[in-house]
């Protein structure tokens, strides 16, 4: 079993900042990426950031880059989601996932899909008010 557990959601003013984490335990895996994913009431889940294991090399969508910062520790198996100048917007539940190294090729766009993930937490709130 691959256990992922999201940490760091909370309350934060308009403005504000939050760092999430994610940690990784259980059975080892190769892993191609890990992403951060978030749902907001009603709405549909959005791709928000990921990161390929090996190399380091990052993709943002277009409503938090600039304002994000995905980044990982392969030592400590954690990839963490700094989120900085947040808006009201910016409001959902956040799940992090990790991507299985397939050995195959793959497009920079199935990264944006939450069925190209293997492995999910069970989430965390952030709520940010006005």
């Amino acid at each position: 079993q691959v256990q992922l557990v999201e940490s760091g959601g909370g309350l934060v003013q308009a403005g504000g900042s939050l760092k999430l984490s994610c940690v990784a335990s259980g059975r080892t895996f190769s892993r191609y990426a890990m992403g951060w994913f978030r749902q907001a009431p009603g709405k549909e889940r959005e791709f928000v950031a990921f990161i390929r294991w090996s190399g380091g090399w990052t993709y943002y969508s277009d409503p938090v880059k600039g304002r994000f910062t995905i980044s990982r520790d392969t030592a400590k198996n954690t990839v963490t989601l700094q989120m900085n100048v947040l808006k009201p917007e910016d409001t959902a539940v956040y799940y992090c996932a990790a991507e299985a190294d397939r050995g195959t090729p793959s497009l920079l766009t199935d990264h944006f899909k939450s069925s190209s993930y293997d492995y999910w937490g069970q989430g965390t709130q952030v709520t940010v008010s006005s």
